[in-house]
């Protein structure tokens, strides 16, 4: 028995010799994951249709030396405030990005960044503190540069807000350095849904641009509405381009004074606000239109809501120096 499995032994051992000569020595290293950059995964993703992917939004350098042909500045502008009405409540923090554009409303370079806090003279409300991150700590003792602020606001062509309405009041009563400037609003003066955004916030336009960015805090918001500004889209013409050319025409309120009360809903319906007097206008419903829908807009009110042809309701002409102002 015992040498019968020794020869069993033998014959296996022989057959594994034999193997491994046929196989041949192995010198195979173990295989290297293949590395590939953060991009490609998300390129990869992004085409497998079941992903959308965002990318952190990286705030442009200020340029040190400026490209030619862009003689005009531009000054986005933010604010942080206590509250939401301009009498009453106080900024809490400015940003500001200057930058240049040409004629055409094509944007140069970032020529100029302020960003400060200011201390208010009461507390800030629990929901600002939540909305913005700004506590009463980190604005104690602190006090908005009106000087470093004063050499990218005087020498502006322009001044951007993002509802320019609301930020346009604030910054007149913060100071004169604002008193007379030209303003644009980014939400009311460029058709977002006719480039396919499905919303005006900040937020909204940031997201659906695929990227995402350190929102509420005022400098960040304006890094933030420059790119988005700054996107072509629509046969190449940017957002800014369309802002830039609609803060040249002006605009015409008209004031539905003495309307008829039972027709409040009416008016409301087709876009009219109401003004109870306090800040200097007329006590009455009102609206903005284009020069070239002034007529359409008269005879509305002539026949649906005065029921009078001869009614002449007050207009004014704004331009850009006139408009979002207290």
């Amino acid at each position: 028995m015992s040498v019968h499995r020794d020869s069993q032994l033998d014959m296996f051992a022989k057959a594994s010799s034999a193997t491994a000569k046929a196989r041949g020595p192995s010198h195979r290293r173990p295989s290297q994951p293949v590395v590939h950059s953060n991009e490609d995964m998300a390129r990869a993703l992004e085409e497998s249709g079941n992903y959308r992917i965002l990318r952190k939004l990286v705030a442009r350098p200020i340029a040190s030396v400026r490209q030619p042909g862009f003689s005009r500045l531009g000054v986005i502008l933010d604010t942080e405030t206590t509250g939401l009405n301009h009498r009453s409540d106080e900024i809490i923090e400015i940003g500001a990005v200057a930058f240049t554009f040409d004629d055409d409303g094509a944007i140069g370079d970032i020529v100029g960044i302020y960003g400060g806090l200011q201390q208010p003279s009461r507390s800030i409300p629990p929901d600002i503190t939540r909305l913005t991150g700004i506590t009463d700590a980190m604005v104690e003792g602190q006090l908005i540069d009106i000087r470093s602020l004063r050499t990218l606001i005087e020498p502006a062509d322009l001044i951007i807000a993002h509802n320019a309405g609301f930020d346009r009041p604030f910054c007149e009563a913060f100071s004169t350095i604002f008193t007379g400037k030209a303003w644009a609003c980014s939400v009311s003066e460029i058709n977002w849904s006719a480039r396919g955004f499905e919303g005006t916030k900040l937020g909204y336009l940031v997201g659906q641009a695929g990227y995402f960015h350190e929102g509420h805090r005022a400098v960040d918001d304006c890094h933030a509405l420059l790119e988005i500004l700054d996107r072509e889209q629509r046969d190449g013409e940017s957002p800014f381009t369309e802002l830039y050319r609609a803060s040249q025409r002006s605009r015409i309120r008209i004031f539905a004074e003495h309307s008829p009360f039972e027709m409040k809903d009416h008016l409301k319906a087709r876009g009219y606000r109401w003004s109870d007097g306090s800040d200097g206008r007329l006590k009455s419903w009102w609206i903005e239109v284009g020069e070239e829908d002034l007529d359409d807009e008269l005879s509305y009110l002539r026949s649906d809501i005065y029921r009078w042809a001869e009614a002449e309701p007050p207009i004014v002409r704004l331009t850009a120096f006139d408009r979002f102002k207290l």
